[in-house]
């Protein structure tokens, strides 16, 4: 048996549902990436623009010296579907699957450690390598279909042809000369365009490419600051998140309920949370409820954000008290976002406690949000 062979047998027993190696020259992908950054889809992400990080995408060598062989896995996360009513209720809070589970970096990493430690006990001899799950300069989704374990979509998702695209994907580089895999993913997107027509927010620009500056995933993860005022009608009850474009591929009828009790959950107070009860969470409670999780990541301030705005997208009355209480939050950003909550309700009631919170606010940018929150009554 090859030691590549040996490899993917040992993944198995780890738990990883897909392996692949293949050479790390030359970067798949990388004309279309650099396009991408100088388009600037990219948004605030500015540490993927840094150019160190350009430099290493462009050479892996500059990563691992002496690297000669790219070995990419994946591991199902799809954890099967809540009924509708709970998923579309406005009152409840939509979570983005991957982070129904536990935080799936502290899940893989040592998963690909030990494979890397394999490589040196199975080889004899000393072995570099280097391991990342999501947070190195790598084009992981390029090279894993170039590895054999899927396709690129439309989407920009990696969608492997049995399982749909529910995959969470980790790297291992090493200067092991292995035999490459060879196994090309079949499938493809064909004339089908239901992501791009799906997408709540048009952020799929074009196929194959997204700007993340409208993603929903990108706006309720990845952007710090307030969350555009036109886009947020737009995000519905996603607080974390959103996989509508993988909802509608049809290549998700092959999707299967993962085996790792991890990424599982049959809890749908955790997965589509009632919004009220997570404007009610002090920071404690964030802590209590979050720590060990992708949310804990985007930290209290950000989550209310979004569930504020989530809240003012339902426009319901019996939410007003919550949102009335939450102009007074330590943080200016949920204040914010608070304040266009309730002008989206409005009324009488949201109109007095607007005036209330503006004549006390001491931040200019909550000050900002609070007139402009009374223009909408």
């Amino acid at each position: 048996m090859s030691l590549t062979a040996e490899l993917c047998a040992y993944a198995s027993d780890l738990g990883l549902d897909w392996v692949g190696v293949t050479s790390p020259f030359p970067v798949p992908g990388l004309a279309f990436y650099t396009a991408w950054i100088e388009q600037g889809y990219h948004g605030e992400m500015t540490y993927l623009a840094r150019p160190d990080r350009l430099e290493r995408r462009a050479d892996p060598a500059k990563i691992l010296p002496g690297v000669r062989s790219l070995i990419s896995v994946g591991v199902n996360y799809y954890s099967g579907r809540f009924p509708a009513a709970l998923e579309d209720d406005p009152a409840r809070g939509r979570i983005s699957r991957y982070a129904w589970g536990s935080d799936y970096h502290a899940w893989l990493l040592p998963r690909l450690e030990a494979l890397g430690a394999f490589l040196e006990q199975a080889s004899g001899h000393l072995v570099a390598w280097r391991a990342y799950v999501d947070t190195g300069p790598i084009l992981e989704r390029a090279y894993a279909a170039q590895a054999g374990l899927g396709f690129i979509g439309k989407n920009t998702c990696l969608i492997q042809p049995r399982a749909g695209s529910w995959l969470f994907l980790g790297e291992l580089l090493t200067d092991l000369a292995l035999d490459p895999t060879l196994v090309e993913a079949s499938g493809g997107c064909g004339i089908c365009t239901r992501c791009l027509a799906a997408c709540p927010t048009g952020a799929l620009v074009a196929p194959y490419t997204l700007d993340a500056r409208r993603c929903i995933s990108y706006l309720t993860i990845e952007l710090k600051g307030p969350i555009p005022p036109a886009l947020r009608p737009l995000l519905g009850n996603h607080i974390y998140g959103c996989d509508r474009c993988q909802e509608v591929c049809p290549w998700q009828r092959f999707a299967v309920p993962t085996a790792e009790p991890a990424f599982r959950t049959a809890d749908a107070t955790y997965a589509v949370p009632l919004l009220l009860d997570l404007l009610r969470l002090d920071a404690d409670a964030f802590e209590a409820q979050y720590r060990g999780s992708a949310l804990h990541r985007i930290g209290r301030g950000r989550l209310l954000r979004n569930v504020a705005v989530a809240l003012g997208n339902w426009r319901a009355p019996e939410a007003l008290p919550g949102l009335i209480a939450a102009l007074r939050d330590a943080e200016p950003l949920v204040r914010g976002h608070a304040a266009w909550a309730v002008g989206r309700i409005g009324g009488a009631e949201a109109c007095r406690a607007l005036q209330v919170a503006l004549s006390s606010e001491p931040d200019p940018s909550v000050q900002q949000e609070l007139r402009a929150a009374l223009l909408m009554i």
